[in-house]
């Protein structure tokens, strides 16, 4: 961690984690000021159990009580909505899937807090996040967290180099049994608090795409459910109702377990098929890259949070594209989604899918199958 009587920020969401993590350097000596930070209304959020809802901040105000650290809560719902909601409804809105914890995590915990902790001279920001920042005498470098089940490395993969320098990552080293060990030790009253992970995405019945096209008063864009002959199925309500993969609410029946293919958004199409392979993707192109260590030319790429990390090779692209090509095909590569790439424990970088690639014969170039913009 730090050398003790350093200030650090550690951004207190009421759960267990970040308790603990806020307990673990404090006991080290850092001179630890919690932040709470305030992403949504109270008034507009249909449960209490959130990071951004009035019990989160009673709850971390408790454990800093106990803790004996001050507490404050910094609003952030203004840059919330237009950082990190407004940049997540529109990629819905062209038919893309977002990863909005990865754009909360780059702008607003280790942007904005990271700002607000410099004004208040402290070098660190701390959180609860299930990851490794560890020093290798080069440099600062992002690695899996120990408790591999549990391991958030994936949610700080687009983060920059800048700012993997001034992160503390204190419970990354620990297991989830031991981090709730620690805090029942302590007396923290977060000790049997249940997850809260994603807690400020939490949306109606409608579900997340749907809440924040009300959100921005936006119109739907429905149109034509396709099969994969391009014949017409049915229609939809809005392509951002649905994402690569999707098996539910497709409200068409085949006769076989349908799922979605592609989505054309300049058409407003969506595209379902009945057969697996369809669903697979032999690489992918990504932009917006953020490296953390040197390229490599053989890595391991994860597609998803909950995806085992693959072997790969990387490609320079067009335009500061970069190509990835799995070893074996990937079922369900989504473009909006983040691309996390290792070397063993070790994250090299992250960026953002712009596009999933099918080799159509050896030796032809590839072809872009979804994620088409309009």
């Amino acid at each position: 961690m730090v050398a003790g009587g350093r200030r650090v920020v550690v951004a207190m969401s009421g759960g267990v984690d970040s308790s603990v993590a806020a307990a673990l350097l404090a006991r080290e000596g850092c001179d630890v000021i919690g932040v709470t930070l305030q992403l949504r209304s109270c008034d507009d959020l249909v449960a209490t159990r959130s990071c951004c809802a009035a019990d989160g901040i009673v709850q971390a105000r408790s454990v800093a009580g106990t803790l004996g650290i001050p507490h404050y809560v910094l609003d952030c719902r203004e840059e919330f909505i237009e950082l990190v909601l407004r940049r997540a409804w529109n990629e819905y809105s062209t038919g893309r899937t977002p990863s909005p914890c990865l754009l909360c995590n780059r702008e607003i915990k280790f942007g904005l807090l990271r700002s607000y902790a410099a004004r208040i001279g402290a070098r660190f920001v701390a959180t609860g996040h299930y990851a490794r920042a560890v020093d290798n005498g080069q440099g600062i470098v992002l690695q899996r967290a120990v408790d591999r089940r549990k391991d958030q490395s994936y949610f700080l993969s687009t983060l920059d180099s800048e700012q993997l320098r001034h992160v503390i990552l204190p419970i990354g080293s620990l297991a989830k049994d031991a981090v709730r060990a620690i805090a029942r030790e302590l007396g923290l009253p977060t000790a049997e608090r249940s997850e809260s992970q994603d807690a400020c995405l939490i949306s109606d019945e409608h579900g997340l795409a749907e809440t924040l096209r009300r959100l921005f008063g936006a119109p739907s864009c429905p149109g034509p459910l396709a099969g994969a002959r391009g014949e017409v199925l049915g229609r939809h309500g809005g392509i951002h109702q649905f994402t690569i993969g999707q098996r539910r609410g497709l409200g068409v029946a085949l006769g076989s377990p349908a799922f979605v293919t592609a989505i054309d958004a300049g058409k407003a199409t969506v595209v379902v098929s009945t057969d697996p392979r369809d669903l697979y993707a032999d690489g992918l192109g990504a932009r917006d890259m953020r490296w953390l260590a040197a390229p490599r030319p053989r890595l391991l790429a994860q597609i998803r949070s909950t995806h085992e990390a693959v072997p790969a090779r990387l490609e320079a692209g067009d335009e500061g594209e970069v190509v990835i090509w799995f070893d074996e095909p990937q079922r369900a590569v989504t473009p909006g989604q983040a691309v996390a790439l290792y070397e063993g424990d070790q994250v090299l970088g992250g960026g953002w899918i712009d596009r999933a690639l099918r080799r159509s014969s050896p030796g032809r170039s590839e072809e872009s199958t979804h994620g088409n913009r309009s």
